[in-house]
């Protein structure tokens, strides 16, 4: 009885060793006396004791692989450091167990040697400007490369690039004048811009000011003309008064010695006689010479005689 108990116990213990839970994401892969025999995906599997064991354990998720920085040298004999993050996964477990010795040793390895190829081919400015061509290219050959290693390269970015010292420094340099270039030429344009707003606000103020002239010469040129034109038609209304009066000549005439008399009561005035007036003066003064009529100056006399001695009397 002793013996049943304990085989019993002995066959429950291997059953419990023999008993494989897979995690999610992960695959085992199973050899039968040395020869690969399946696969196992996430789940509970059993495994045969003492025939079959678990030759690897292989997870599916995606990896980092952070390479160390590399002695890459340009075109143009330039040699810079440069260091790569490759980001891959495991698609098939079989093929990464038997397709190389040491897949991610032999992924790093031919990530650099790739490298030093594409970057052997640009000088120094590209290799600074490519980062995106040079991603490109060595994502697809690596890709293409670890096929057989069960392997899927997704991406590969190029973490740092380390220049010489000397190099950086004229980079700096370079850098720095690039930016005084840029800072002279925005000064430039500023005062540019400032100088053509400066001369358009001026020619908008000459502009404004000859139409503010214009329109005032327009404006005292039509009150003048308003002016002139209501004194003709005042003077045209006094006349037309008159003559609805019935106004004789003589009446006139008299009207005019009269604006005579008070043009002559300022200082420092000038008359101006019209020439019917000087007419009619002439006139009156011949028919006073002719008739003798209102005339007033006294006839001259003779003077008297002296008379002479009598010579016989005296």
């Amino acid at each position: 009885m002793p013996y049943l108990i304990g085989l019993f116990v002995f066959g429950v213990l291997i059953l419990i060793f023999c008993l494989k839970i897979v995690p999610q994401a992960h695959e085992y892969v199973i050899e039968l006396l040395g020869k690969y025999r399946t696969t196992w995906s996430a789940g509970i599997h059993f495994k045969i004791p003492f025939i079959e064991r678990i030759a690897k354990r292989v997870t599916l998720k995606e990896q980092v692989l952070d390479s160390p920085p590399q002695p890459v040298i340009t075109k143009d004999n330039v040699t810079m450091q440069i260091d790569t993050v490759i980001y891959y996964a495991i698609y098939d477990a079989k093929l990464y167990a038997y397709g190389a010795v040491n897949p991610i040793s032999a992924l790093a390895n031919l990530a650099a040697t790739t490298l030093r190829n594409l970057v052997g081919e640009l000088e120094l400015d590209g290799t600074l400007t490519s980062r995106d061509t040079i991603n490109a290219k060595m994502t697809e050959i690596l890709d293409e490369a670890t096929d057989k290693w069960g392997i899927k390269v997704h991406r590969v970015e190029l973490k740092n690039i380390i220049p010489p010292a000397e190099i950086q420094n004229a980079m700096e340099k370079q850098m720095k004048a690039e930016r005084d270039r840029r800072e002279t030429l925005l000064q430039a344009e500023g005062h540019k811009a400032a100088a053509v707003t400066r001369a358009e606000g001026e020619k908008q103020a000459m502009i404004l000011a000859a139409e503010g002239e214009r329109d005032a010469r327009i404006a005292r040129a039509e009150g003048e003309a308003k002016a002139i034109y209501l004194a003709k038609k005042a003077e045209a209304d006094g006349l037309a008064a008159l003559k609805e009066a019935g106004v004789d000549g003589a009446v006139l005439e008299l009207k005019k010695y009269e604006a005579l008399v008070s043009m002559s009561n300022g200082r420092a005035s000038k008359i101006i006689v019209p020439t019917d007036a000087v007419n009619m003066t002439k006139s009156n003064v011949i028919f006073s010479e002719t008739t003798g009529l209102g005339d007033t100056t006294p006839e001259a006399t003779d003077p008297e005689k002296p008379k002479k001695p009598d010579p016989c009397c005296d």
